[in-house]
């Protein structure tokens, strides 16, 4: 051991005196790497055949999952078939007219709003591909929000969950219907002014109802979490869960639901049209709730129901 280490000094001494030995280093290096290569070899390959059957477990695991999700959308593909044929057949008895495809296109996800208290985001489409303010935004899961402001080729889109936002919708298990709020948390929706005998239960599934004319009828928007009634009270308060996932989503569809003119609108249409003020977010008066029209619409709502 003291011989190595004199002689790793010594070379360490004549490197940083001699020139020609840094050369001598690099050819022995040459010499050795062959070495080097072949003592390494036993390892690697016991490394490759490690990560060859982890990958080949992997995908007989996937191939498994994949089955598995392959029978169930089979499934409900067949479903939904069975139900499609009498949904037609239902129609025909009632003389109503079929609902046209709503047409899309695809957006991806450039940033989140780093701000607690706004939830909004930019997409990577605007003015060139047809975007306008007020347009409906899905995920795969459900309602995102609402385009508020459009460049030429991006959008800011305003959630649901904003504070500043709220959306016509109705319980898809009876058809009441209500206003879903934003309360500024990702994950929290209120729904203002239920009356206190209303039919409504947790798990019940809130969905666009129509009103107004900017979101189509039909599509998820959130989950009733939490009802609580109290006997003293006109009203219940009632807390819902969103049924979209922007957090995990990067692709989303602009919808382009065909626009209703203002004078085929109802009074409550007009009302929810009116809910929220669509715009620029640099402005003071845009993407604020109008609260007059917001109790109006709760309110003509209330006495359709009655």
């Amino acid at each position: 051991m003291l011989l190595c280490a004199v002689l790793a000094f010594g070379l360490m001494f004549a490197e940083h005196r001699f020139s020609a030995v840094e050369t001598a280093r690099s050819h022995m290096t040459s010499i050795v790497a062959p070495i080097q290569w072949l003592v390494a070899l036993p390892s690697e390959g016991v490394r490759w055949g490690a990560m060859a059957i982890s990958d080949q477990q992997a995908l007989i695991d996937e191939n498994g999952r994949l089955r598995e999700q392959l029978l169930t959308l089979s499934n409900r593909v067949q479903r939904m078939a069975s139900l499609t044929a009498e949904n037609i057949h239902l129609r025909e008895l009632l003389n109503a007219p079929n609902p046209a495809d709503v047409p899309y296109i695809t957006a991806e996800l450039l940033s989140l709003d780093s701000d607690p208290f706004t939830q909004q985001m930019v997409i990577n489409r605007g003015r060139r591909d047809s975007v306008y303010i007020g347009q409906p935004v899905m995920d795969a899961s459900g309602l995102i929000g609402q385009v508020v402001s459009v460049s030429a080729y991006t959008s800011r889109v305003l959630m649901v969950a904003d504070a500043n936002h709220a959306v016509p919708v109705e319980i898809n298990r009876n058809g009441l219907r209500f206003i879903a709020q934003g309360t500024g948390q990702l994950d929290s929706l209120n729904i203002p002014s239920v009356p206190a005998t209303a039919d409504i239960r947790e798990g019940d599934l809130l969905v666009t109802s129509g009103l107004g004319g900017r979101f189509p009828q039909g599509y998820p928007v959130a989950r009733v979490v939490d009802v609580k009634r109290e006997s003293s009270q006109a009203f219940m308060e009632v807390s819902a869960e969103p049924i979209s996932q922007p957090e995990r989503s990067r692709y989303f569809l602009l919808l382009f639901p065909p626009e209703r003119p203002e004078e085929s609108l109802s009074a409550p249409e007009r009302m929810a049209r009116q809910v929220v003020w669509p715009g620029d977010p640099g402005h003071p008066d845009t993407n604020r709730i109008n609260e007059d029209a917001l109790t109006a619409a709760l309110t003509l709502q209330s006495t359709e129901q009655e």
